[in-house]
C-alpha cells in the first residue's frame, strides 16, 4: 500500500485489527457510515448498455491514491459515468482519506454494515479476510470477473491467505524504485545510479555536503509503515523470516542485521539529514528531493506524479532498482520491495453482488488499467495493459521488472498489521535516537525487536 498514511491514527487501526479480526460482530468500533443506498434493490442488469427494471446504485469507497481528494474525484466519475452508460449500474462514489480508511473499514466489517466495493491496502489482505466480511474471490467469482490468469503473478500473492480463495484482487500496482536527481549525479561526475549496495553508500556519501543543507538520500524515518517496509525488505536480504508459522521473529539475528543497514544511513554513513526523523509523510521528503536537498530517494513508483508537480521536469530525474548487497548474505534474498499496491474487494454483506462483481470486472479490465494507473502513476495489475504506450516509459519499465521478479509480498497472515506498527515504531525510536546522536547498535536494536516481540505475545 501507500505510505502516505498519518500513521499516528492508522496505528491505532492497526492495533485493533487484533481484535476486529474475531468477526463482525466484536470490536468497539465506532459506528459505520451508513449502507448501501441500494440495499433492497431488486433485479439486475439487462441487456449491454440498458438499465434493469429497477436501477441498481453501488456504493464504493475508494482509496486516496492522487494528490487530493477532489483529484481522485476527477479521475474517477468520468470512469464511473461510462460504467454507468454500458452497464446501466450507478456508482455512488467516496474517496476515503488514507488516515480513515482502515478505522472507516474496521468500522464496517464490526457492524456489518459497509459499502459494495471498497479499496484496501494490499497489506491488510489476511487481516481483513479474518474478519469474514469480505465476498471470496472463488473460482466462480473470478471467472465472473475474467479470470485470474490475466492478472500479474506477483499481484495475487498479496490478496489473502494462503490455501483460501483471495480476499478481493489486484487493481494499482506498486513497487519501490531508487529515484535519483540527475544533474546532481552529472555534476559529481556519477554517469550512472548504483548498482549494488556498497556502491550506494559511496555514492551517497559523495552527494552529501552537510555543511550546505545537501544530502544523499532522504527518508521518512518517523512513519512506521514506510520503515515496517524496509524491515521487511532489507530483512529478507538477510535472510529474515519475519514470522515462523504464527510466531515473530522480530529479534532474529538476520532482522537486527536488515534493520541496521536502514539505520546506518543515519546514524553510521551520516548521508540522511537528521531533520529526516520527523518526516511522518512524504511532502517533505519530496520536496528535499525536488529542490536539490537530497539526491536520492528510496519510494514507491506512485511518486513520479508529485514529483513532477512540484517542478521537477521527467528527464531530470532517472529510476533504478534499490540496490541490494552484492553478494547477498548467506540465505538471503533478492528482494528490494513489497509487493506494494490497492486491491479492490466486495463487501460480503451487499445485496447486489453480481452488479458489484460486474464493477470489479470493469475496473480491472485492460482499458480501464490503462487509464487508471496511467493517470494515477501506479501500475497495471493485468499484464495486457502493458502494451499501452502510457507503461513503456525506461522509468515505468523499471518499476514493472521489480513488481514482476524482484518484489515479494509480505507475510500474508493476520499478525503482518501488528508487525507493521510494532517493529515500524521501535524503528522510528531508533531513527530518533541517530538523529539526536546516539549510537544504534546491534543491541540497541535487538533490545527494541525483543521488546515488539513481547508486546506482539502480550496482545493475543
Amino acid at each position: 500500500m501507500k505510505s502516505r498514511i498519518l500513521d499516528a491514527v492508522a496505528a491505532c487501526a492497526l492495533l485493533a485489527l487484533g481484535t476486529a479480526a474475531c468477526g463482525k460482530s466484536g470490536g468497539d468500533a465506532p459506528s459505520a457510515s451508513p449502507g448501501s443506498s441500494a440495499q433492497g434493490a431488486q433485479g439486475e442488469q439487462g441487456a449491454r448498455g440498458a438499465p434493469a427494471a429497477e436501477a441498481v446504485t453501488l456504493t464504493y469507497w475508494a482509496s486516496n491514491q492522487a494528490p487530493s481528494v477532489e483529484d481522485d474525484r476527477k479521475i474517477l466519475q468520468p470512469e464511473l459515468d461510462k460504467f454507468e452508460k454500458q452497464t446501466g449500474i450507478k456508482v455512488k462514489l467516496e474517496v476515503i482519506p488514507w488516515s480513515d480508511l482502515l478505522n472507516r473499514i474496521l468500522a464496517a466489517t464490526s457492524s456489518g454494515k459497509g459499502p459494495d466495493v471498497l479499496n484496501i491496502g494490499n497489506s491488510w489482505s489476511a487481516s481483513l479476510q479474518a474478519t469474514g466480511a469480505f465476498l471470496p474471490f472463488d473460482d466462480a467469482a473470478l471467472a465472473k470477473i475474467g479470470g485470474k490468469d490475466r492478472f500479474v503473478p506477483t499481484t495475487l500473492s498479496a490478496t489473502g491467505a494462503a490455501g483460501q480463495p483471495p480476499a478481493a484482487v489486484p487493481l494499482y500496482g506498486l513497487a519501490y524504485g531508487l529515484f535519483y536527481n540527475k544533474k546532481m549525479f552529472a555534476d559529481a561526475g556519477l554517469e550512472k545510479p548504483p548498482a549494488n549496495w556498497g556502491e550506494f553508500i559511496t555514492v551517497a556519501k559523495k552527494l552529501t555536503d552537510a555543511k550546505n543543507g545537501r544530502y544523499g538520500v532522504a527518508i521518512m524515518g518517523a512513519s512506521y509503515s514506510e520503515n515496517a517496509h524496509f524491515a521487511f525488505m532489507f530483512g529478507r536480504q538477510h535472510g529474515a523470516k519475519i514470522f515462523e508459522g504464527k510466531q515473530p521473529r522480530f529479534d532474529d539475528p538476520e532482522m537486527v542485521a536488515g534493520i541496521k543497514q536502514y539505520i546506518d544511513l543515519l546514524s553510521v554513513h551520516k548521508v540522511v539529514n537528521p531533520s529526516n526523523a520527523e518526516y511522518v509523510n512524504d511532502t517533505q521528503m519530496l520536496k528535499e528531493f525536488t529542490s536539490g536537498k537530497a539526491a536520492m530517494l528510496m519510494i514507491q513508483s506512485y511518486a513520479q506524479a508529485p514529483i513532477e508537480q512540484n517542478g521537477m521536469a521527467r528527464d531530470a530525474y532517472g529510476v533504478a532498482p534499490i540496490p541490494m548487497p552484492d553478494p547477498l548474505p548467506a540465505g538471503g534474498k533478492a528482494v528490494n520491495s513489497h509487493v506494494a499496491g490497492i486491491n479492490i474487494a466486495v463487501f460480503e454483506e451487499s445485496k447486489n453482488r453480481d452488479a458489484a462483481l460486474k464493477f470489479v470486472a470493469f475496473m480491472t479490465s485492460p482499458e480501464e488499467q490503462k487509464i487508471l494507473n496511467g493517470a494515477f502513476g501506479s501500475l497495471p495489475v493485468v499484464s495486457e495493459a502493458y502494451a499501452d504506450e502510457r507503461f513503456k516509459s525506461a522509468n515505468t519499465q523499471v518499476f514493472q521488472k521489480v513488481l514482476a521478479e524482484t518484489a515479494e509480498s509480505m507475510p500474508m497472515i493476520e499478525e503482518t498489521a501488528q508487525f507493521e506498527t510494532l517493529v515500524g515504531t521501535a524503528m522510528r525510536d531508533l531513527i530518533a535516537e541517530a538523529a539526536a546522536g546516539k549510537a544504534v547498535t546491534d543491541a540497541s536494536i535487538r533490545g527494541k525487536l525483543t521488546a515488539a516481540n513481547q508486546q506482539m505475545a502480550s496482545a493475543k
